[in-house]
């Protein structure tokens, strides 16, 4: 397998290069110049781990062999506290829940941080190589990173997250581990802000081969391949093709359910969930994509003006024309606006994507509504999207079982949840510590060289 930018100019690579890549150099986004058909199962009980490396196999070979993947996944996914790896939940007629959260952070990016954690320590042993990790993170990427990669004896981290905008839990499921190589850093800004410094630091030729700089948020195409394989287990499940019900800020999560059925998993289409801050929303349902500030909301993961893994998507519309895609996204940069012809959005959109989007008072009653109509608690992120899938399951085009993509634990929103239920959620035993124990963090201006240096200053 050879990867190709969605910019049209950077070299292609092979996977162990895009992993530790992350961005490409002409700035777009790494994917495969083309998409494998899935792997038939070998075995029709198999477990997790094995429809994994069935799954991401063809995107990997041949720099890690199928012997190291079975290893690699096998210690990933270990880590978990369900053995089912993602169980799925039935909440109703024709409606699942599937439980993203039983990783060590308890959130979704669990499921591709351990493993992408671990892909990369075998990587840098082999080539006898360090890197330092640069990322932004709305809440989950960033504990879930700092727990895949807190281990590794060839990483450095450095997390951005913007000051004051995440949960208690989750900022501190970041500013309490204690390792040498791991470091919070708040921003005085918003995510897109994060996001937009750890861009410019990739585009820094100069800064990121001094610091040899790699990326593990959704811009690196591992993180997306790993999702996918969630997604091919849950549809193999149903004799019927599911809609899969996604919430969704930075589009990566749902991008990975569109490459499985792209690869032949029976998947029928895609319902996006969104808070008050919609732009993919308003880009499925009004073909506009407009750029708005960021409002804070309950649920902060998709606090998100800017949904940087569109542009994959963006890249498919275009017929994968690198230098069009690259036109659009700087005009996008300077406008705030991202004009689509109408063909190319019926062509991705129609009988692929449906979407909704939910205010914070929708989503307190929707938590309140499934715990007293099914005793079961769900997160802020996870009520939009058990609220979308109530929306769309009444509409005539709806047929088949809706899965609801359960994103992270109740308890990492402890405050949305009781004052929704009157209940305080516990964190599982293993955070039962969290909040004594000590934090590790610094703040620094939302200005790209303050960032830079406090960069290297804490991975000399």
């Amino acid at each position: 397998m050879r990867y190709v930018s969605t910019r049209g100019s950077a070299p292609e690579l092979g996977f162990a290069d895009v992993l530790l890549a992350g961005l490409a150099n002409d700035g777009g986004l790494y994917v495969p110049d083309h998409w494998p058909t899935l792997a038939p199962r070998r075995s029709a009980g198999g477990s997790y781990v094995e429809r994994a490396v069935e799954v991401m196999l063809p995107f990997v070979e041949p720099d890690i062999d199928e012997i190291t993947m079975t290893h690699l996944c096998t210690e990933a996914y270990a880590t978990f506290r369900h053995p089912a790896v993602v169980p799925l939940i039935q909440i109703g007629e024709n409606q699942w829940v599937q439980e993203l959260f039983h990783g060590p952070t308890l959130a979704f990016k669990d499921v591709a941080l351990q493993l992408v954690g671990k892909m990369f320590d075998h990587v840098l042993a082999k080539r006898q190589q360090r890197v330092t990790i640069v990322g932004a993170t709305s809440g989950d990427t960033g504990s879930a990173a700092i727990d895949g990669v807190s281990g590794c004896d060839n990483v450095d981290i450095v997390i951005l997250y913007p000051l004051g905008r995440t949960s208690d839990v989750q900022r501190r499921q970041m500013t309490t581990v204690d390792a040498p190589n791991a470091h919070a850093v708040a921003v005085e800004g918003t995510f897109d802000d994060c996001q937009d410094l750890v861009k410019a630091m990739f585009n820094d030729a100069d800064f990121r081969a001094r610091n040899n700089l790699s990326a593990v948020n959704s811009i690196n195409w591992a993180r997306v391949m790993a999702q996918t394989v969630y997604y091919v287990v849950a549809a193999e499940t149903f004799a019927q093709p599911p809609t899969f019900v996604v919430p969704t800020g930075n589009f990566g999560n749902v991008l990975a359910g569109w490459i499985a059925r792209e690869m032949g998993a029976p998947i029928k289409d895609f319902v996006l969930a969104s808070n008050r801050n919609d732009i993919l929303t308003r880009f499925v349902n009004d073909s506009d994509m407009t750029s708005r500030p960021v409002e804070p909301s309950l649920s902060p993961s998709m606090d998100i003006a800017v949904s940087s893994n569109f542009e994959r998507l963006l890249f498919e519309m275009n017929g994968r024309d690198g230098a069009m895609t690259d036109e659009q996204l700087t005009g996008f940069r300077s406008t705030g606006r991202l004009d689509i012809e109408a063909d190319q959005r019926s062509d991705f959109v129609e009988g692929t994507f449906r979407a909704a989007a939910f205010d914070d008072d929708s989503t307190l009653a929707e938590i309140a509504r499934l715990n007293a109509a099914t005793g079961m608690t769900v997160d802020p992120h996870t009520a939009c999207g058990t609220a979308a899938a109530r929306l769309f399951a009444g509409t005539g085009d709806q047929q088949g079982p809706m899965i609801t993509l359960a994103t992270a634990h109740p308890a990492k929103f402890p405050d949305a949840v009781e004052q929704a239920t009157g209940e305080r959620p516990e964190l599982p035993p293993h955070l039962g510590d969290l909040f004594d124990r000590d934090e590790r963090t610094q703040t620094v201006a939302n200005d790209l060289g303050a960032v830079q240096a406090l960069v290297e200053a804490l991975t000399r």
